[in-house]
């Protein structure tokens, strides 16, 4: 009873109830944040991972720009239902290049972290441009004009020198010949130093225009996403998800 009594003080007393409620949040900061302060970084490196490629970070500004973001997430839980329809669960240094990320919370569309791949790049340009032609339940809205859209690699080297400055490793090599990989990347038979300088970037005209359009570097995005990573490495955890 005297325990209540001495509770009951508390309650009543609204600069008291105050005074302890700052007093417990300002304890359990304290004990979440400080050991971050002596960390170097809080996510591990993964093999394979790099910066965007320009023409896959234009396509990246127009799937913000677009606002796709709305209904598609780009985070797959560590929850066996999600696992099994989408693949590996998401890692954290998939979303290290990314500013902002594209995590998402609602999904009115499916996610799209390991969407690279899986369709042909006539079906991604087919679903941009009528998407129930391809999914009939959808009500995603028409993006057929991006194929219209002529993009020019204009500021592109600017975009690259300010996500450097977060943080992004981009080399002066590579923001030297921004404007040049932007425009060989979308190119049936471009040059191959593309490659070297982002392993894994997928280089041919995605959308069969042979201007390179908003259409080539969203779908140049598409396709990347998920690829990165060699997963098969990852086999033991899958095997704890799945189990």
């Amino acid at each position: 009873m005297a325990i209540l009594d001495r509770h009951k003080k508390i309650e009543t007393h609204a600069t008291l109830l105050l005074t302890l409620s700052f007093l417990v949040v300002t304890i359990g900061g304290i004990v979440e944040i400080a050991p971050l302060f002596y960390l170097e970084n809080t996510i591990e490196d993964v093999d394979g991972m790099r910066p965007y490629s320009p023409l896959e970070l234009a396509g990246r500004e127009i799937y913000i720009r677009e606002g796709c973001y709305v209904c598609h997430s780009q985070m797959i839980r560590p929850m066996r239902d999600e696992v099994e329809r989408y693949g590996h669960y998401s890692l954290a240094a998939e979303s290290q290049y990314d500013h902002p990320f594209q995590w998402g919370s609602k999904r009115t569309g499916p996610d799209l972290a390991r969407v690279g791949g899986r369709y042909s790049d006539e079906w991604h340009v087919d679903h941009l441009t009528d998407p129930q032609s391809v999914v009939p339940e959808s009500v995603m809205p028409p993006y057929g004009y991006l194929a219209d859209t002529v993009l020019r690699p204009t500021h592109i080297a600017e975009l690259m020198e300010t996500h450097r400055l977060v943080g992004v490793p981009y080399t002066d090599a590579m923001i030297e010949m921004a404007s040049s990989d932007f425009i060989q990347q979308a190119t049936e038979f471009g040059d191959p130093a593309v490659v070297d300088r982002y392993p894994g970037a997928q280089q041919r005209d995605f959308d069969g225009n042979p201007k390179v359009t908003e259409m080539d570097a969203l779908v140049a995005y598409l396709q990347m996403l998920g690829t990165l990573v060699d997963f098969s490495t990852f086999t033991h955890e899958e095997a704890t998800i799945n189990r």
